[in-house]
């Protein structure tokens, strides 16, 4: 007799050994054919697998986050089966679930996008079959058997401690793998195969370069149908594209993963630098700059270089080795130490937007997402135990008013000690206590990331969400006590003796060039009035009056509104096309009627023209409109 408990604590008996589908289909059939998964305790088998003991059982369906990660790893099993079945020479390597879909990593001849619609149609055939997929369990001398043709399934089972390897089958199909996986492929709704990259061999660069085929999946052919329209949005806000058509930025080979700023690009940057600034010095923050390139004596007692040694750039100078920094900390630390501070000077709040360099593989460079020069807008808060929950509070309030100025929301998550880190156990415990007690002062939900945080500290990320729904993780919260302790950083306390102070390091943006390409995203490049790089242009309707044109841009200049005058011999009509493309909040029309009457047509992005504006009026609600920063698109 064996004994089931469900989540509810009702009891059911089975005289013989029941599966796990067998159970749910105790329960209904209706619930049965949702169900993707059994959970026993923290394990999770598939619906196949005998319940041979008294359990306490839960369901995993489709309507679950891990049913939609076991579906894609199922997917993934059945894209290799494809891939197999078209190119018999295909040697597979892993196929695992990412945050956004699934990949499978491939030994094979070059493919390009055009052959991924022959390759779905063969999922297809997979899926329509509704193959079961059914776990075996064998010696780890009979896996290197079935899979001897292999070299990647061979290193990977060589590596393994376990004596006993699991495999998963599913028609002919075999592969190493532990599940659990879905009923049968016909679970499979929606798919679509998305793009294919290059890839090495666990990611070293001296190892076999491999195809990595892209792929998403569903329960729901309609949630692929959001799935993909939302793809077709992205690829229009495509921030690459729509900052090379705006004239922002540029990328060259001459400096790979290293964004070129254009003149509007700067505009743009320097209003998002005067937010940060002015949100800053309101919050009591001072601002430091520290050097570009350190010795590497320095970036060995911060811990960096054995650390962080590998996504480091390096020189020789003096004949001493030094580097250039991918991070502004230890160049703070040493700030700190050109003063003494007592416990009526802190908290310290040090911020720095400085410019660092990390090593980033060529195949992972991203436009502006992922580069390898980029400016942090760090701070560095130096404090008393006793101001933790304040300071890390500060932060997040910081964090939410200048996200909320972009219309952003965001979620947090609590990442802890990684296994690569400095630091002794009681400051990591301290650190991490620290940091949740400040999460519940603050009272928003958060998630925990065991294992994620930074090496030098746990930490709070905060993850934004754009207006495709999509999450982006730019700022963090990072309690740090062993940098102090490295640097033998003090205070005087209350006392007269000396202490360690707790540090803080924080971004908000994170990197001002990832931020700066999300925001093209989230506004699709029509941004508000205060962060447009162009914010007015001035059309003339003839040549005679380019000058009088000149006369208002002056103006409006000396009242710091950035514009431009449009003098090419075109149509008005194609003038004002090509500006509202171009997303210019104020377009305005300048003819010998406004001329006399020392006035102004003005269109703006809502399509509306007001015409007989006086300057005066325009330059006041302009001005009032920059000033408050404001997200509304009513300007006049």
């Amino acid at each position: 007799m064996i004994t089931i408990t469900f989540p509810d604590n009702a009891v059911k008996q089975f005289e013989n050994i029941p599966t796990g589908m067998e159970i749910a289909i105790g329960i209904s059939e209706g619930f049965a054919r949702n169900c993707v998964a059994v959970k026993i305790g923290d394990r999770l088998l598939d619906l196949s697998l005998p319940i041979n003991e008294d359990a306490q059982v839960s369901f995993i369906t489709a309507n679950d986050d891990q049913g939609l990660e076991i579906l894609r790893h199922s997917s993934a099993h059945v894209m290799a089966e494809a891939v197999q079945n078209l190119y018999p020479e295909a040697k597979l390597t892993i196929g695992p679930v990412v945050e956004d879909g699934f990949y499978y990593d491939i030994d094979m001849p070059p493919v390009s996008e055009d052959d991924l619609g022959t390759i779905e149609a063969e999922m297809k055939k997979i899926i329509k079959a509704k193959s079961t997929f059914e776990r075996r369990v064998v010696s780890k001398e009979e896996a290197l058997k079935i899979f001897a043709d292999n070299p990647f399934k061979l290193e990977l089972i060589n590596e393994l401690v376990d004596q006993e390897i699991s495999l998963y089958q599913n028609g002919k199909f075999i592969d190493l793998c532990r599940g659990p996986h879905i009923p049968h492929t016909g679970m499979i709704k929606g798919f679509k195969l998305l793009k294919i990259s290059g890839a090495y061999w666990r990611a070293d660069q001296t190892r076999e370069q491999l195809q990595r085929l892209y792929g998403i999946s569903f329960f729901d052919k309609k949630k692929l149908n959001r799935y993909i329209h939302l793809i077709e949005e992205a690829k229009k806000r495509d921030h690459r594209k729509l900052g090379t058509r705006l004239d922002l930025f540029s990328f060259h080979d001459e400096a790979a993963g290293m964004p070129f700023f254009h003149a509007k690009g700067m505009d743009m940057w320097n209003a998002l630098l005067d937010y940060w600034r002015d949100e800053h010095r309101a919050a009591g923050y001072v601002e430091t700059k520290t050097p570009v390139m350190l010795n590497r004596k320095l970036w060995e007692q911060s811990g960096h270089w054995e650390n962080y040694r590998e996504n480091m750039y390096t020189s020789v100078i003096d004949d001493e080795e030094y580097a250039i920094k991918p991070m502004n900390c230890p160049g703070g630390m040493i700030l700190y130490k050109t003063k003494a501070y007592s416990y009526r000077d802190l908290p310290l709040r040090a911020g720095e937007v400085g410019l660092v360099h990390r090593h980033e593989l060529s195949g992972a460079l991203s436009g502006l997402f992922r580069v390898r020069a980029f400016h942090q807008d760090d701070a560095h808060i130096f404090m008393t135990p006793d101001q933790i929950d304040e300071e890390v509070l500060g932060v997040l309030r910081l964090a939410e008013r200048i996200y909320n100025r972009f219309g952003l929301t965001f979620h947090l998550e609590l990442s802890t000690r990684p296994k690569k880190s400095i630091g002794e156990d009681a400051q990591w415990a301290e650190a991490t206590n620290g940091l949740k007690s400040a999460l519940a002062l603050y009272g928003q939900d958060y998630v925990i990331n065991e294992g994620d945080g930074a090496f030098y500290g746990p930490k709070i990320d905060i993850h934004i969400k754009d207006a495709l729904g999509r999450t982006w993780q730019c700022g963090t919260v990072q309690l740090d006590m062993a940098l102090p302790e490295r640097f033998d950083l003090s205070y005087k306390g209350q006392d007269n003796e000396k202490h360690r102070p707790i540090m803080i390091h924080r971004v908000i943006y994170g990197s001002m060039e990832r931020f700066f390409g999300i925001l093209v995203e989230h506004f699709a490049g029509k941004f508000p009035l205060w962060l447009a790089p162009v914010q007015a242009i001035l059309l003339p309707i003839n040549q005679e009056l380019s000058d009088y044109a000149d006369t208002i841009k002056k103006t409006l200049e000396s009242h710091r509104i950035r514009c431009e005058v449009d003098k090419r011999n075109e149509t008005l009509k194609k003038k004002i096309r090509e500006a509202q493309v171009n997303y210019i909040p104020l377009i305005i029309t300048i003819g010998d009627k406004e001329k006399e009457t020392n006035t102004l047509s003005v269109r703006t992005l809502d399509g509306k023209v007001r015409m007989g504006i006086p300057m005066e009026d325009l330059v006041t609600k302009v001005c009032h409109h920059i000033k408050e920063r404001t997200l509304d698109e009513a300007i006049l």
